[in-house]
């Protein structure tokens, strides 16, 4: 009698990324993107622009402190007022307080 072997299923590799304002690491899609591009740093809600990256929750208390100095560092560029004023009105956007990994854009 013979004894039929069962094909093995992989597991999905998922990428993880770290919130740069609170060290977190959570699964990419869960996490906001923000990209320096040659125009200035944006909001990536796609997470496909062309750019150096980092990644925060959709916390607005990750967001205060990636602000203040953390996403400069992880972008490697100084943010210049025009660039915090359009992510600080970003992060007026985000509710008070959300549970960890529940982007309203990566749904």
């Amino acid at each position: 009698m013979k004894v039929k072997k069962k094909p093995v299923q992989r597991v999905k590799h998922v990428p993880q990324r770290t919130c740069v304002g609170c060290r977190d690491v959570l699964p990419k899609r869960q996490m906001l993107r923000i990209v320096r591009t040659a125009e200035g740093v944006r909001v990536d809600l796609t997470g496909k622009l062309a750019g150096r990256g980092a990644y925060m929750h959709d916390r607005r208390e990750c967001w205060v402190r990636g602000l203040r100095g953390a996403l400069a560092h992880a972008l490697k560029a100084e943010l210049t007022a025009d660039d915090r004023s359009q992510l600080e009105s970003f992060m007026n956007t985000l509710p008070q307080d959300t549970p960890t990994g529940t982007a309203e854009t990566n749904k």
